[in-house]
């Protein structure tokens, strides 16, 4: 008795980044990480609890890659997102704006429901699986 049990393989879609830079934020990226006073595995994305809306977005440099980091190479740039941030972080572009009072990385997330007045932190819902 012969039994096949292999199941029929079918094509999987790419999987979409959590996260994505724009020209600007990565070029601004690559520039502070080419001066750092050493080498780093990659920027480090992520949420925290704080802020009058709830969370605050949270940028810094990382030594090496987590065991479970979402690992991101987006226009040379390595983008390292905590596991516990990949929910609320699906489908967000960092960008880098330039203005003549200030100059800082922006998030355009399509999971923020709500931000505070002063634009320091937001209220993000965990994105919805796709039907």
């Amino acid at each position: 008795m012969d039994l096949n049990l292999s199941t029929p393989t079918r094509a999987r879609r790419e999987r979409p980044k959590v996260v994505s830079l724009t020209d600007a934020a990565a070029e601004r990226v690559r520039e502070i990480m080419a001066k750092a006073e050493k080498p780093y595995a990659g920027l480090r994305v992520g949420v925290k609890n704080g802020g009058c809306a709830g969370q605050e977005y949270v940028l810094e440099y990382a030594a090496e890659a987590g065991p479970l980091d979402e690992v991101v190479e987006d226009k040379g740039v390595t983008i390292l997102v905590e596991p516990k941030a990949v929910l609320f972080l699906i489908g967000t572009v960092i960008d880098y704006d330039v203005s003549r009072l200030s100059a800082k990385f922006t998030f355009r997330n399509p999971n923020e429901t709500d931000a505070c007045g002063c634009g320091e932190s937001v209220t993000i819902e965990p994105a919805k699986a796709e039907d």
